[in-house]
């Protein structure tokens, strides 16, 4: 008796901690999604014009429009687009006139890596973004060769000699760079399957602890006859 009420009390203990767990992830799912729905509901907004002082924390995804020059020089960086193959983002400064910025035009394939592009007056219309691409992987940009591996935005901006201030094209600037807009794809939000994960692990425990009772009361019944 005293084996069951063991196995009944430590199973009872380990099922309320898997489900809790599956709740917590079916919180946080709802929590993630309101959190995207809000990116989502910011980077589709009204444009506006650049503000005169940016901050990342203020302005991250903020939809703006600037009128001015684009500058020559280009950075490639290295990316890779799903059902296309290799390509580079091309990154260039912009002059509103009174600053200057960095802009994201999009993407061309790797083959168009030397190809001409238009600079000189236009309107762009995009997303203001600070990527967070780096890590301990990532490998230092190939100066020589112009190719870079991550849209590290203070290095750029040095680069280019424009402020740190990234603006992500969802117009055409050319008709040869597809835009490559900003958007809430590459946000991760893997609470589902995290909660589909414990709740599959208490159905498993759950059943675990019904066996061994059942078990251990078949063999309590065999000892007493």
């Amino acid at each position: 008796m005293r084996r069951i009420l063991f196995l009944l009390i430590f199973g009872l203990a380990g099922l309320s901690v898997l489900l809790s767990l599956g709740i917590w992830q079916v919180q946080r799912l709802g929590w993630k999604q309101d959190v995207l729905a809000e990116i989502d509901a910011r980077i589709s907004a009204e444009p506006v014009t650049l503000p005169p002082q940016v901050s990342e924390g203020a302005h991250k995804y903020l939809p703006v429009t600037i009128s001015g020059e684009m500058e020559p020089g280009e950075i490639h960086v290295l990316v890779s687009v799903k059902q296309v193959g290799a390509g580079y983002r091309i990154v260039q400064s912009f002059s509103t006139g009174n600053r200057t910025i960095l802009v994201d035009r999009g993407f061309v394939p790797t083959t168009a890596k030397a190809t001409g592009r238009l600079t000189g007056p236009m309107e762009v219309t995009g997303n203001l973004h600070w990527p967070d691409e780096i890590d301990s992987y990532t490998p230092e940009a190939d100066i020589d060769d112009n190719i870079w591996f991550a849209r590290d935005v203070p290095n750029l901006a040095a680069a280019l000699g424009a402020e740190p201030v990234l603006l992500i094209a969802r117009s055409q600037t050319d008709p040869n760079i597809t835009p490559l807009p900003v958007d809430t794809a590459g946000i991760p939000n893997d609470h589902l399957q995290y909660a589909i994960t414990w709740f599959g692990l208490a159905l498993v425990w759950a059943a675990m602890t019904g066996y061994f009772l059942w078990r251990s009361r078949a063999n309590s019944e065999s000892d007493a006859t």
